[in-house]
Parts: C-alpha cells; sequence; structure tokens
C-alpha cells in the first residue's frame, strides 16, 4: 500500500482531471499490484488472477457507492447551522487540534469532543435518509 502511495506521488503529474482522481488511482494501484504479483509468483501464498479480479470489481464497484456517500454528506455538511459546520470544518482541517479549538471556543476539550460527536450522529443519520431518498441505503 505505501508502495502504491509513492507511485500515485511520483506520476501525479500524469493526472488529467482532478475529478477522475480514483479512478486513475485504481488503475496505478492495480497495475502496481499485478507488477508485485509477477516479482512473488513463485510463493504459494500470493492470490491468483480470479481472486485479484475479483476484489479490483469490488473496489471500483464500491468507488461509486464512496461518492454517493460523500455526496450526501456535503448535502448534509450545508444543512448544519453556519457555527456547527465551522466547527466540523475546523475540527477536520489539517492540522488541527482538538486542544487548541476547544480553547478558542471556551470549551473543554471533552465538551468539544460531545458537541462534536453530537453533529456527527446528525450527520450520519441526514446522510443514510439522503441514500435512502436516492434509493441508495
Amino acid at each position: 500500500m505505501q508502495e502504491v502511495t509513492v507511485v500515485l506521488w511520483r506520476k501525479f503529474g500524469q493526472l488529467a482531471a482532478e475529478e477522475e482522481f480514483r479512478r486513475w488511482a485504481f488503475g496505478v494501484a492495480r497495475y502496481e499490484v499485478l507488477a508485485w504479483r509477477r516479482d512473488k509468483a513463485r510463493d504459494r501464498h500470493v492470490f491468483g488472477d480470479a481472486v485479484l479480479e475479483l476484489l479490483a470489481a469490488e473496489a471500483s464497484q464500491g468507488a461509486g457507492t464512496l461518492d454517493a456517500q460523500r455526496e450526501a454528506l456535503e448535502e448534509c455538511l450545508q444543512k448544519l447551522p453556519p457555527e456547527q459546520r465551522a466547527m466540523v470544518n475546523a475540527a477536520y482541517a489539517d492540522g488541527a487540534r482538538i486542544d487548541r479549538l476547544a480553547a478558542q471556543s471556551g470549551r473543554t476539550a471533552m465538551a468539544l469532543y460531545k458537541v462534536l460527536h453530537r453533529i456527527r450522529l446528525a450527520l450520519t443519520e441526514c446522510t443514510r435518509r439522503v441514500l435512502a431518498r436516492e434509493g441508495l441505503a
């Protein structure tokens, strides 16, 4: 997995469009797995081609589900009150630290964790409703 990540970083300039990242990354990962398999072909503990093809198909099918879930989550995030949306964005920003966010909001870290937990529960329920409405749940 780490080797695939290194290859993705090295080949990132070849990505034509950002919205195609998942499909492109799956393709790169597939070729890396095939190369690894070729190198390890004599090891009896390596999966056969049929298993690898099945896993690749499952991953590709799951990509559509992930996209639908991400879109539902985006919709639900937009429905949050602005203060809660800002709190979620701050908590999940790169380099975010709960202790700092808690201090900035005048809460203890535990209180902030509880608030974020309630928001996540609401987002989970909203996302389920959106997916069910679209016939995806």
